[in-house]
């Protein structure tokens, strides 16, 4: 079984004991949480589809740690005018688990 799910402003696709990145959310770790903007489920081929949410369905997940992703690096240039800059970003993003779907 899967679940389509709002988390954070970003839509992923879930399913129960996985371990996802998702953007920075204000909890504690360890903390229970629940998402209730389900779009989508599929259980063992019977698709359920929002308009645009499933009510009375929701994604419960644990919060594992808080933590900064891989660093991108954001370069500038201009050709011919000896204008380089080079920036460097870390967002900051939680690790969860989902707990259960139902």
């Amino acid at each position: 079984m899967y679940a389509i799910v709002e988390i954070a402003g970003h839509q992923y696709k879930v399913q129960k004991d996985q371990r996802i990145y998702v953007n920075r959310l204000d909890a504690e770790e360890g903390a229970e949480l629940s998402f209730e903007k389900v779009m989508l489920t599929d259980n063992d081929g019977k698709v359920e589809v929002g308009a645009p949410v499933i009510e009375g369905m929701k994604v419960s997940a644990k919060v594992l740690q808080h933590l900064k992703a891989d660093k991108v690096l954001v370069f500038k240039k201009k050709r011919r005018k000896g204008y380089q800059k080079m920036n460097g970003h870390r967002q900051y993003v939680s690790q969860i688990e989902i707990t259960g779907i139902g």
